[in-house]
């Protein structure tokens, strides 16, 4: 059992850090989920107003939203 904790919460709005290997649309998204973790990083399903689809990004991509 892993004791990493996540850093957001569901409901709270954060952004996508950029990379080549994402094609994410720029912006605001709000978390939908708390995931698992993936090789000690957790993970979150995330949605987007622009995006019909929901996204599952590791915590290590994502920055909060002041």
């Amino acid at each position: 059992m892993s004791d990493i904790i996540h850093r957001f919460k569901v409901g709270q709005t954060v952004e996508i850090q950029p990379s080549k290997l994402r094609r994410a649309v720029a912006g605001r998204y709000a978390i939908t989920q708390l995931l698992p973790c993936d090789w000690n990083d957790p993970q979150y399903r995330l949605k987007s107003e622009d995006e019909k689809h929901e996204r599952i990004v590791p915590e290590r991509d994502l920055s909060s939203v002041a």
